[in-house]
């Protein structure tokens, strides 16, 4: 009569099995960490364009004087709050500023500001996943 006696660790059978399932899963495993890192940097990228987007209507509605000077202060504040996180926007006429009547008020204006920059990933490879581009408008009543 034959008796097994298992090893503390187990057979060396269970732990090829479980090595060779590990293999299995780690690209996967490895795939979805790699995806979280990128999205979340994403998010704050997200999150630092609308603040710029926030500082350059709040600097139009501040500053005192023609829509000329209200414009120019918007596009600085939101110029250097963009470049404060290392981003650049996408095209020279970043940010876009406009002055108008507000939707629904006739007799008020508000400063618009877009700000749009393009996205490239802390990661390569998440570019079908992840937007190209990413934008935010902040409106802001300036009188």
């Amino acid at each position: 009569m034959r008796r097994w006696v298992l090893e503390a660790g187990g057979s060396s059978r269970e732990r090829g099995a479980a090595a060779v399932e590990f293999a299995l899963i780690l690209p996967v495993l490895m795939l979805i960490v790699v995806g979280i890192i990128n999205y979340g940097d994403m998010l704050s990228v997200r999150q630092s364009v609308s603040q710029a987007a926030s500082e350059g209507a709040r600097a139009a509605a501040v500053t005192p004087g023609a829509d000329g000077a209200k414009i120019d202060a918007a596009k600085v504040a939101a110029r250097a709050a963009v470049s404060a996180q290392g981003q650049n926007c996408a095209d020279p006429g970043c940010p876009a500023v406009s002055i108008a009547a507000c939707a629904g008020e006739s007799t008020k204006q508000c400063a618009t500001v877009t700000v749009e920059i393009a996205y490239k990933g802390l990661i390569p490879g998440f570019g079908l996943i992840l937007p190209d581009k990413l934008k935010y408008t902040a409106v802001a009543r300036v009188s």
